[in-house]
């Protein structure tokens, strides 16, 4: 296993790694719209939320060698299952190979942000 670290995505406020490689898979912990300059949520409203996590999340995947397209499954957490459809118009914007998903509605996230998401991609070598 391989530990992934990039300062393009915000470090992890746990005892956890931004993502695992094992094989020719990465496994990303879940981000959520933390700001990787500042350390600070910045972004209001579900689109601009979603906009910083699909940043920080493509910045984890790019260290781990791959992109969005090879994604194989997303788990999405949102705070109000009200937000779906705008969630899913970012988020449409970035999975364009449309990945396996599922998507729930839970009663708190880290930091009162409104969506975390988490990505099981293949590592496509060369």
């Amino acid at each position: 296993m391989k530990k992934i670290y990039t300062d393009k995505a915000p470090a992890a406020i746990g005892p956890y790694s931004q993502a695992i490689v094992y094989g020719d898979m990465v496994f990303t912990s879940g981000q959520i719209p933390i700001n990787p300059t500042t350390g600070n949520v910045e972004a209001e409203g579900i689109a601009a939320q979603t906009e910083q996590v699909m940043k920080n999340l493509g910045a984890v995947l790019d260290a781990a060698g791959t992109s969005f397209e090879s994604a194989i499954k997303t788990t999405c957490f949102l705070s109000d299952m009200a937000d779906f459809a705008a969630f899913n118009q970012v988020y449409a914007n970035y999975f364009t190979e449309k990945p396996a998903r599922s998507c729930v509605a839970v009663k708190t996230l880290p930091k009162g942000v409104l969506v975390e998401v988490e990505v099981i991609a293949e590592i496509i070598r060369k």
